[in-house]
């Protein structure tokens, strides 16, 4: 895959992603009318809504991880095919996750039970986030992928309560211990 190719595939999926949200009645930009670098506070109507929040390094791991995956399910295809499939992957997620049953599944978690979905914005930016996650992880030798993995993981953790980690969990089951500790944010 030419470099021009894969620039145009990705644009083009996100092209898709944007209006596909639009489609399902997301909003460009976060409702208060602003564009905000950052969002670090877990109760604002304006997390999922800004360029970037507490779950953005949560989008650089899916990076890291599909890097992960693809180089060992596909070591000798072009990393641009690589990384077409990985945007197509998150671009996917990014449209289901925005999607009514989903939403209505994060509500039933303790730190998203005002979440009403991600604004455009904020979708798109977490997909670029995926990307920026697999670039390192295509740059940086694998002992410091994981460890920048791990750092986001515990640093998020312990400041907002939530993480990857937490949330893959809390979609397969809730646990109350964990949902007690994630309240006292």
């Amino acid at each position: 895959m030419t470099a021009r190719l894969g620039l145009v595939v990705v644009g083009g999926l996100l092209l898709v992603q944007a209006i596909t949200l639009h489609l399902l009645g997301r909003v460009w930009i976060c409702e208060c009318g602003t564009i905000r670098l950052w969002v670090g506070d877990m109760h604002s109507s304006e997390l999922s809504q800004q360029i970037m929040d507490v779950y953005t390094p949560s989008h650089v791991i899916h990076g890291m991880l599909f890097y992960g995956l693809l180089h060992l399910l596909m070591p000798r295809a072009p990393v641009l095919l690589r990384l077409a499939i990985a945007v197509g992957i998150e671009a996917a997620w990014e449209i289901a996750e925005n999607s009514p049953p989903v939403i209505a599944e994060y509500r039933k978690q303790a730190t998203a039970a005002g979440y009403t979905g991600d604004s455009i914005l904020n979708s798109l930016l977490d997909t670029v986030a995926m990307m920026i996650g697999f670039t390192l992880a295509r740059l940086l030798p694998w002992q410091v992928t994981v460890a920048l993995a791990i750092i986001a993981e515990v640093t998020t953790g312990v400041l907002f309560h939530d993480n990857l980690t937490l949330n893959i969990l809390n979609f397969i089951h809730r646990f109350p211990a964990i949902e007690a500790w994630q309240r006292r944010v």
